[in-house]
């Protein structure tokens, strides 16, 4: 499985970005997927989680209520859509595709596959 994330750029806070993950491969539906983000000098942190099917979801409660998690099985593609953006959303977002568990999950290591990840900068 190859994961390709795009959408990333610079917005001012308060703004909107989506994130768009799109996966090779033709058991996208059985794979839970995530979204995590890393910024600068900490460590990588989870935000958000969906089923194979899209009907669980998933979120850190530092994104509750701003961003929202979903998916389009027929394209093969993960959205991730980023609302009232604040400066501490600052990081490189990336798409994780977990074979194993398609309920999705929290966990990193549980992930076997990542995207190259997209930068999101959001100023002040």
């Amino acid at each position: 499985v190859q994961l390709q994330a795009s959408g990333g750029g610079l917005v001012q806070a308060g703004g909107s970005l989506r994130l768009s993950c799109a996966a090779s491969g033709r058991t996208f539906s059985r794979y839970g997927m995530g979204w995590f983000r890393q910024a600068p000098g900490k460590e990588r942190e989870f935000v958000a989680t969906i089923s194979g099917s899209g009907r669980s979801t998933y979120y850190a409660d530092s994104v509750k209520g701003r961003f929202t998690i979903s998916r389009d099985n027929a394209k093969n593609t993960v959205y991730l859509q980023m609302n009232s953006l604040k400066p501490e959303d600052t990081a490189v977002y990336y798409c994780a595709a977990d074979q194993n568990l398609d309920s999705g999950t929290y966990y990193e290591k549980m992930y076997d596959y990542w995207g190259q990840g997209t930068l999101v900068t959001v100023s002040s």
